[in-house]
């Protein structure tokens, strides 16, 4: 196209962590321009480089397709889903679509940011317009300074910097049928064929019965936190025997909504008196947190790979133990709260974020096996793998990330069991063989009496494994190892 040529009218949306219709800013954008929109999704497994989803993240991504699917087509809008590489997928739907631009919200992984600008670049030089947006951030990771104009690393300055800068913008509506003007409907791949759900062996039934992806399943999952989980949040978010938390999370990992909707439905909460200013003030903090991993992410690429404090990479990790590894993803370590914790992860794909503590504590300072081993279990197993979140947690509980937690701060399960699930009704409801097992012991069953087990009809070892490690024991080897590192100065 030489500078002469009329542009083509028509712009090319591309969806990617952004799977709603609502609160799109490029959607938003495409709308506006009066112009003919065409709507694409790139399913990108073969650009070395971007890191592949996980079996539980790659499930819920085709329920999402799915439920975006059917609001693209409520709207007029027909959404093509193709597989291949981005760069060459988008060049030739943009060919075959004949628009003169293209719109898209950023993403913000090493590579995924590398593939954008390239295409970006390759683009304009053809003469198309190209146009990206902040859709997945209340404040993009280099909006949010030191005074001294770098990156932060710790939390609480990182927050008071990024609120100062003031309201986030109110969510932008979603369009209606009568103002989208709809393009060149492209051919593509049917869900079916992306291969992205479980078949030998269909393991998923316990995602199907604990989810509904999807934009309208994010809006009901919103409506339930805010009837249901934000009066008391401040108070009772580290009790999973409660429900106390959002459970917002994966519907925010692939972009079902948008923090700035989540904002503005707790602010709106509190100006109606359902919610209290502290709670309200603690939810936005752990949006904060996700702003403040992504703030990590973007100064520093490697995250989920690589030990922000260097005198971390001289740790001296011994060989994991394989036994040790697959008892903690079984959740078979003896611990009751941290074989509930794996086995919910196991079972629904999710666990609840104090107990991802608990479990990554127990991995890391009990077991002596590395974060990153962790991370990548994680990162297959959890339907809110986030790149940022994920990396920035696990680092912040091994004591090697950006504000992270002293490593000499290792968890003892049993109390942590005993002060968040004190009923025990978390652990019985995902380890039932100690159903039966009085309150009293629950959280330490191998202090029970004879007497005790005999009546919740349990033998430890047989019914129940005995622990795997003894705690005091195995955190003195931790700090142990962790002198190393301070005796190395």
């Amino acid at each position: 196209m030489t500078s002469s040529t009329a542009r083509p009218s028509g712009v090319l949306l591309w969806f990617r962590e952004d799977l709603r219709l609502a609160d799109n800013p490029a959607l938003n954008a495409a709308v506006s321009s009066g112009e003919p929109v065409t709507a694409l999704y790139v399913l990108d497994e073969e650009t070395r480089g971007p890191r592949r989803l996980g079996g539980a993240s790659r499930w819920w991504l085709a329920q999402s397709l799915r439920s975006l699917k059917a609001d693209c087509d409520r709207v007029g809008l027909q959404l093509a889903i193709r597989v291949g590489k981005s760069r060459d997928v988008v060049t030739k739907a943009v060919e075959e679509a004949g628009v003169g631009r293209v719109a898209w919200n950023r993403r913000y992984a090493e590579a995924e940011t590398k593939i954008d600008a390239e295409l970006k670049d390759r683009l304009r030089k053809d003469g198309l317009e190209v146009e990206s947006f902040n859709g997945r951030l209340l404040h993009e990771p280099w909006e949010v300074r030191s005074k001294s104009g770098g990156a932060l690393k710790v939390f609480s300055p990182f927050w008071r910097a990024a609120t100062a800068r003031g309201e986030p913008r109110a969510p932008l509506p979603k369009p209606t049928k009568a103002k989208l003007k709809a393009g060149k409907a492209l051919n593509g791949n049917s869900i079916d064929e992306l291969g992205l759900e479980p078949t030998k062996p269909d393991w998923a039934d316990g995602l199907r019965e604990t989810w509904e992806p999807g934009e309208a399943g994010a809006r009901k999952a919103l409506t339930t936190f805010i009837d249901e989980g934000l009066k008391g949040y401040a108070e009772n978010r580290d009790r999973p025997d409660l429900p106390a938390t959002s459970r917002m999370s994966p519907h925010l990992r692939f972009g079902e909504v948008s923090p700035h909707q989540l904002w503005h439905a707790v602010e709106q909460a509190r100006s109606e008196g359902s919610a209290s200013a502290r709670d309200v003030e603690k939810f936005r903090a752990e949006l904060g947190w996700r702003e403040f991993s992504y703030h990590l992410l973007h100064h520093f690429p490697e995250l989920a790979t690589k030990n922000l404090q260097e005198r971390f990479d001289d740790f001296p990790w011994p060989t994991p133990d394989p036994a040790h590894r697959r008892a903690w993803r079984k959740g078979l370590t003896g611990y009751p709260i941290v074989d509930a914790g794996m086995r919910q992860l196991w079972t629904t794909g999710w666990i609840h974020n104090r107990v991802r503590m608990i479990v990554a504590s127990f991995l890391i300072k009990d077991l002596l096996i590395d974060w990153r081993d962790g991370e990548d279990w994680f990162w297959d197993t959890l339907v809110d793998a986030d790149p940022a979140n994920n990396a920035a947690s696990w680092q912040w509980i091994a004591g090697s990330g950006a504000d992270a937690a002293p490593y000499f701060r290792v968890f003892n399960p049993s109390l942590q069991g005993a002060k968040f699930d004190p009923d025990g009704t978390y652990v019985r409801a995902f380890v039932p063989e100690l159903e039966k097992l009085s309150a009293r012991w629950i959280h330490a069953p191998w202090e029970a009496s004879r007497e005790a087990l005999e009546e919740a009809g349990i033998e430890l070892g047989k019914d129940y494994p005995k622990p795997i490690v003894d705690h005091r024991a195995a955190r003195d080897r931790a700090l142990a190892a962790f002198e190393t590192l301070k005796a190395k100065g």
